[in-house]
């Protein structure tokens, strides 16, 4: 009987070992790009998102090696119910493994919560929040391109020491356009200027008459565009419209992407500076890429630095679980894995990703190119000035995120 004992004992023992080393040898892989892909930040994710982490697929070369990876999109809406109820029918019935891009703040966080919950992964590329890696940081979560918080260290600072010592707020009305106006007021302040005014505006305006008189009216220097995407180009061109600009104050685009650019077009855009983590001709591996991504492309487009952050988080993405050997599905593990591995790639170049999920790499201040400095299709940027990637994001010291040992 003892004998019999043991050995259902050691039988079950090495059932439960082979299990494990299969489950831990699993190639599978399911990726999720939840984006907008029809309204007003279509151009900056959309297809082009779905695209980029395509491509990160194909360069792995890991189908070669016997994985089975698959992609599938999803259109959110800009609405965080629509994009939560995707996210649940994702992992509970279609076991995606991973969430890409999820542009918009408030989406981000509602979807970051139930990545948590469910133990799943998101790479946020698209939302600019600086929450998703302070108070609301999550073991599940990275943030990879920019945040609000960098944003405005950035663009805001440089534009306070330029003399452009007061501001008024146009601000889109939910979480993005929120993190953004109190992150860059607070680095206004910080920097010895003055914060005048904002009015809030709803998502996807087409008429800013009246927030842009108010802005008029405050007699600021600055108007700090608290916006993005069609929000954005929509107040620059109304902007040239009230001669905001012709009239001594100065338009601050806390968050533009080469898309919007590209829409207003260098008579309207020249002059404006900003920030941004990529730019299609930065240097070799930007170009390389871009000419690749452009190429497949209806409109020929050069990839927004949100379409650039899928690949690129993607790319390490599949590094950690080569290191691991196979997918374990468990998305605090891997994520871990991510956190212990240096990052690089050719479009982000060399980083490190904080124990709060924060993703480091260097932000450039750039100024739209007057038509005659433009060389050529896309050519809009010329770089003012890089941040390094250690000052230009929130430091640990002042992080609210409880995974940062204190």
């Amino acid at each position: 009987m003892k004998n019999r004992v043991s050995a259902f004992l050691l039988g079950t023992a090495l059932a439960l070992a082979a299990g494990s080393g299969a489950f831990a040898q699993d190639k599978t892989i399911k990726i999720g790009v939840l984006s907008d892909n029809s309204g007003l930040y279509s151009d900056l994710g959309g297809a082009g998102s779905t695209l980029a982490a395509q491509m990160a697929v194909e360069d792995s070369g890991l189908a070669a090696k016997g994985w089975k990876i698959s992609v599938v999109s999803a259109d959110h809406q800009n609405k965080p119910d629509i994009a939560t109820n995707i996210a649940r029918q994702w992992i509970d019935v279609e076991k995606v493994d991973i969430f890409m891009d999820v542009l918009n703040s408030g989406v981000a966080l509602a979807v970051n919560n139930l990545v948590k919950e469910k133990n799943a992964i998101m790479i946020n590329t698209g939302a600019a929040s600086s929450d998703l890696t302070n108070a609301q940081c999550s073991p599940n979560t990275i943030h990879w391109v920019y945040d609000t918080y960098m944003l405005a260290n950035s663009t805001g600072q440089a534009l306070v020491k330029t003399g452009g010592d007061t501001w008024f707020f146009l601000t889109a009305d939910y979480a993005f356009g929120a993190a953004l106006e109190r992150d860059t007021a607070a680095v206004v302040v910080k920097s010895g200027g003055k914060v005048l005014g904002a009015v809030k505006h709803p998502l996807n305006s087409s008429d800013f008459s009246s927030f842009l008189l108010q802005a008029q009216a405050s007699k600021a220097k600055v108007i700090g565009m608290a916006n993005a995407g069609g929000d954005t180009t929509n107040t620059i061109k109304q902007a040239a419209e009230f001669g905001i600009v012709s009239g001594g104050q100065k338009l601050a685009g806390l968050l533009l992407f080469i898309n919007d650019v590209h829409a207003l077009g260098l008579n309207v855009a020249q002059g404006l500076n900003f920030t941004e983590t990529f730019y299609w001709d930065l240097n070799d591996g930007t170009r390389a890429f871009s000419k690749r991504f452009s190429e497949r492309t209806k409109n020929k487009a050069q990839p927004s630095m949100v379409q650039a952050g899928v690949y690129s988080g993607l790319i390490h993405y599949f590094k950690a679980l080569e290191a691991m050997g196979g997918n374990n599905h468990d998305g605090a593990k891997i994520v871990a894995k991510m956190k212990e591995m240096p990052t690089d790639d050719p479009l982000f170049g060399k980083g490190t990703i904080r124990e709060d999920g924060r993703k480091i790499h260097p932000a450039y201040l750039f100024e739209v190119k007057k038509p005659s400095e433009s060389k050529g299709p896309w050519d809009y940027y010329k770089l003012i000035g890089t941040t390094p990637g250690e000052q230009a994001f929130r430091p640990l010291s002042e992080s609210a995120c409880p995974l940062v040992k204190k």
